[in-house]
C-alpha cells in the first residue's frame, strides 16, 4: 500500500472547469499582473515492470492510481476521499519537484508504494475491459472528475496525505510511527473497520527459533529458562508502553528493547498492535489492522461512506484541521515563487 512513506498531500464544486473563460467580445483587456490559471499539469510515471515511463495529464493519472490503491467496489464517496488524498500527494510532490526514489530522468513518480500505486492506462483499458470490469473504471473515473482539482492544505501548503488500509480501531500520532509530529497526522478514532474490513484481524504463526533469528536476538539475549514446550509468553515477550492509537509502541524481547515498529518490520507483521502465545515451540501471532496506521484509513473511510458522510467529512475526520484548495493555484504559487 501508500505509501511507504518518507517524511517526505481547494474548495471548487466537482467537476469544476478550471480552464479560463474565453475573453468576452470588444476591445481587448488591459494587461493584468494577475497569475493566469496553470494548464492541467503532466505527471511523468515510471513503471518499473517495464522500464519504461508514461506520461499523461494529472487528472488521468489519479484514475490509474485510485484503481491500484482502492477496492472499486468501494462506496463512491470513499472512492473520493482517495481521489482527493492521491492529487494532494502528487501536488505536493509537483510543487517541491521532488523526484526522490525514481531512476535518474526516467519521471516524477513511480507506480509502486513506494510513491502511489498505479495501475497504466494500457493495462486499464485492456485488462479490465477483458475482464469485463468496464463498470468499475467508469466509477473510478467519476470519482476523480467530481474531485477535480481538489486538495487538501494545511495552513496553505498541501499535506502529506498519509494512509493505509484498516485501522485497530484507532489512527496513529505522526510520532508514534515516524520521527516528526505532523499537526495533522493525530491519533483519530475510526470504530469501522472492525465490522466491515476483512484485514482487521489476522493470525500468523512461526517457530520460536524463527522469530528469534528474525530479531536478530544471540541466545544470550533470549531467557535461557524459556524451553520450547513454556507457554508462558511473558517470560520472552514484555509490552512496556502503548501509543494512544493503542499500537504497541515499546516491548521487551528476552534482555532487548523494541519498538513497536521493529518488531513489526522485522517479523513482517500487518500491524504494530499484536500479542503472542507460544505452544509446542510454536509461536502465534495476533495482529489487528493492516498499515502503518497514520492517516486516513481505507476501510474507515469506506465505512464512513456507508453511514452518509460526504468526502471531505472523511478527510476531515482522518486528517485534523486542514483546508481545501486548488491544484491550479498552488502550483501557479510554486511557479511564480
Amino acid at each position: 500500500m501508500a505509501l511507504a512513506l518518507a517524511l517526505p498531500l481547494l474548495v471548487v464544486a466537482p467537476g469544476g472547469n478550471h480552464q479560463p473563460a474565453p475573453p468576452a467580445p470588444g476591445p481587448a483587456p488591459a494587461p493584468s499582473a494577475a497569475p493566469q490559471a496553470a494548464e492541467e499539469p503532466v505527471v511523468s510515471v515510471y513503471l518499473t515492470r517495464t522500464d519504461t515511463t508514461e506520461s499523461l495529464p494529472l487528472e488521468r493519472y489519479l484514475v490509474g492510481v485510485v484503481a491500484a490503491e482502492m477496492p472499486a467496489e468501494f462506496q463512491l464517496e470513499a472512492l473520493k476521499a482517495q481521489a482527493i488524498a492521491a492529487r494532494t500527494y502528487i501536488v505536493q510532490r509537483l510543487r517541491s519537484g521532488d523526484t526522490s526514489g525514481v531512476p535518474e530522468g526516467k519521471g516524477q513518480v513511480s507506480d509502486t508504494v513506494a510513491h502511489q500505486a498505479y495501475i497504466s492506462e494500457a493495462v486499464l483499458k485492456k485488462d479490465w475491459k477483458d475482464a469485463g470490469r468496464e463498470h468499475d473504471l467508469q466509477k473510478l473515473q467519476q470519482a476523480v472528475k467530481e474531485t477535480r482539482g481538489i486538495v487538501m492544505t494545511y495552513q496553505g501548503e498541501p499535506i502529506t496525505a498519509s494512509f493505509f488500509s484498516t485501522s485497530n480501531g484507532y489512527t496513529e500520532n505522526s510520532e508514534d510511527y515516524w520521527s516528526s509530529e505532523i499537526p495533522y497526522l493525530r491519533s483519530v478514532e475510526s470504530p469501522w473497520d472492525k465490522e466491515i474490513s476483512p484485514k482487521y484481524k489476522t493470525v500468523v504463526t512461526m517457530t520460536r527459533q524463527e522469530l528469534i533469528t528474525r530479531l536478530g536476538l544471540s541466545g544470550s539475549a533470549v531467557p535461557v529458562s524459556l524451553s520450547s514446550q513454556d507457554k508462558n509468553s511473558a517470560s520472552l515477550l514484555n509490552i512496556l508502553s502503548y501509543t494512544e492509537g493503542k499500537r504497541v509502541q515499546e516491548a521487551r524481547v528476552g534482555t532487548r528493547t523494541f519498538s513497536g515498529r521493529e518488531i513489526r518490520e522485522k517479523l513482517d507483521l500487518r500491524s504494530s498492535q499484536f500479542n503472542w502465545s507460544i505452544q509446542d515451540g510454536e509461536v502465534e501471532i495476533v495482529t489487528y489492522g493492516y498499515g502503518h496506521g497514520v492517516g486516513m484509513s481505507q476501510y474507515g473511510a469506506e465505512g464512513m461512506a456507508r453511514e452518509g458522510y460526504k468526502a471531505k467529512e472523511i478527510l476531515r475526520h482522518y486528517y485534523t484541521g486542514i483546508s481545501f484548495a486548488e491544484t491550479a493555484k498552488l502550483l501557479v504559487q510554486k511557479n511564480n515563487r
